[in-house]
């Protein structure tokens, strides 16, 4: 809906694509740009070695490009048995907000 409303006002969109979000994440951002008319780029920051041991996917990057793949979907798998042996860790995440909603440093 976002890149729609911007299309009335000749906009192009850009979807986030940081290596913290799943390659699920990053190949739904791709196939909804590719389906948009003012798809502009796709941020693309690769993935730690560890992250293919749990997700395989049709997408690649070459020569500059973010290709699909040509599987079905989003062309995204994942290996439960592998996830099993990186159990979840939470993260310390910065926030930049006090509770007023005030900006503050990290």
């Amino acid at each position: 809906k976002i890149l729609a409303l911007a299309e009335v006002y000749q906009i192009k969109g850009a979807p986030h694509g940081p290596s913290d979000v799943s390659p699920i994440n990053l190949s739904a951002s791709l196939h909804l740009g590719l389906a948009t008319s003012n798809f502009a780029i796709q941020e693309y920051m690769g993935y730690d070695p560890r992250v293919s041991e749990v997700f395989q996917s049709s997408f690649r990057f070459e020569d500059g490009y973010l290709h699909p793949g040509e599987e079905p979907g989003l062309g995204v798998h994942v290996d439960e048995a592998a996830a099993a042996r990186f159990p979840y860790k939470q993260a310390y995440l910065p926030i930049a907000r006090e509770l007023d909603g005030s900006m503050k440093d990290w």
